[in-house]
């Protein structure tokens, strides 16, 4: 199965941006670029608010309950992002694909790659393959790029904290049996 790059990044990219959201226009070009994201569109103030917008919708995808909810969240972003997808050679960059027209605003750019992102990320992968972290206390999200499709924490760190946890609470239950003996 040929899993496309182009969905993982924008998927990376957006639960990034939902689990730590820029604070300023600044910031969210900056990650942006980092991700990889050639800037080569206008940016404003009105960016960053409608970035936040859709970081709060996106968040709602991964919160769905149910596949037929969850993709009827990213139809909804899909339609809203209609644009023909085009082959581009901007910047040197090499041909690749675009999800959008030339002169939208950044907002308008990350819409259509987090929709399109989203919905070849879940259709590649699998319909579950976004979460929050399986720790209690932890909000996080993550995008489940494993081999095996089985992911339930953000990160290792908080895998760990959970198996520790879990470890403690069945040697206190294992101590309390054995003293009541």
């Amino acid at each position: 199965m040929h899993l496309n790059p182009y969905g993982q990044d924008a998927v990376c990219l957006i639960a990034d941006l939902a689990n730590r959201p820029p604070s300023s226009v600044t910031e969210l070009v900056s990650r942006c670029a980092a991700a990889g994201l050639v800037i080569d569109m206008p940016v404003s103030d009105a960016d960053l608010t409608a970035t936040l917008e859709l970081i709060n919708r996106w968040c709602a995808i991964v919160d769905a309950q149910g596949e037929a909810d969850r993709a009827a969240l990213v139809n909804q972003l899909l339609a809203e992002a209609a644009a023909y997808p085009r082959l581009t050679n901007h910047a040197g960059t090499g041909w690749h694909l675009h999800y959008r027209d030339d002169g939208v605003p950044l907002a308008a750019v990350l819409r259509a790659l987090v929709a399109v992102g989203t919905a070849l990320h879940l259709t590649g992968r699998g319909m579950d393959r976004l979460g929050r972290c399986a720790r209690e206390g932890c909000e996080m999200i993550y995008v489940d790029v494993s081999r095996g499709g089985r992911q339930r924490y953000c990160s290792p760190r908080c895998a760990n904290r959970d198996a520790v946890r879990r470890h403690r609470v069945r040697s206190r239950t294992a101590g309390s049996r054995r003293a009541g003996r």
